[in-house]
C-alpha cells in the first residue's frame, strides 16, 4: 500500500480551504481516501472515496496534489 497525502477540499469554510488528508494510490492518477474525517471538518468526498487529484497551487504559493473529482 502506498499512501499520500493529498488536500482535500473543505466545505462550509466562508473561503478555500483545504485539509491535509492521507490517501492510498490505486493507479491512473487516483487516490483512495482514508479517514476518519475529523468532527470539524466537512470534506468534499467522504472517506473511502475513490478520487482524482491535481497538482494546486496554494494561496501561500506552495503546491501540492487536491482532489477535485470522483473517479468512476
Amino acid at each position: 500500500m502506498i499512501t499520500k497525502t493529498i488536500y482535500m477540499p473543505l466545505l462550509n469554510e466562508g473561503s478555500d480551504g483545504w485539509a491535509p488528508v492521507r490517501a492510498e494510490r490505486v493507479g491512473n492518477g487516483r487516490f483512495c481516501v482514508l479517514g476518519p474525517m475529523p468532527d470539524d471538518q466537512q470534506w468534499s468526498f467522504p472517506p473511502k472515496s475513490i478520487v482524482k487529484v491535481q497538482t494546486k497551487t496554494f494561496s501561500d504559493g506552495s503546491k501540492g496534489m487536491a482532489a477535485f473529482a470522483i473517479s468512476n
